[in-house]
């Protein structure tokens, strides 16, 4: 079964990671930020290892959203980021195969034990289920 796995964030955390503290969000420290990479970068390598990693990344700053609409005239209407309103963005995401919802909970609570500053808020980790069969698909 395929799996999307994705790391919640704010326009506050990723300013947190720049230096830039908000409530919630302590600032990071060069030290902080290199415990969380190798962090994930274990994770990485483990489900390369394992087979189980088919794709993953972690996404650019919220401010550099661009969101695409349809128009009434059929024009699109393009905006840019940041956007204040917007509370959780996906920060990153894991495409993962895996023999079973249980193994996926188990890297999920993996990545949500990941270190961050001491008075972080924690953020979520999303599982979501990729059908095997699409309703688009004979």
């Amino acid at each position: 079964m395929k799996y999307l796995v994705m790391v919640q964030g704010s326009q506050a955390s990723y300013a947190a990671m720049a230096g830039k503290a908000s409530e919630g969000n302590p600032a990071w420290s060069e030290k902080e930020l290199q415990a969380m990479f190798e962090f994930m970068g274990a994770v990485n390598n483990d489900l390369a290892e394992s087979g189980e990693l088919l794709d993953g990344n972690g996404l650019s700053d919220p401010a550099e959203t661009r969101f695409v609409l349809a128009g009434k005239d059929g024009r699109p209407v393009i905006t840019d980021g940041p956007y204040s309103e917007t509370k959780e963005v996906v920060a990153g995401y894991w495409l993962l195969e895996c023999e079973s919802l249980d193994r996926v909970t188990e890297i999920a609570s993996r990545v949500a034990a990941c270190p961050v500053p001491k008075g972080s808020v924690p953020t979520p980790v999303v599982i979501r289920t990729i059908p095997e069969v699409h309703p688009l698909e004979d």
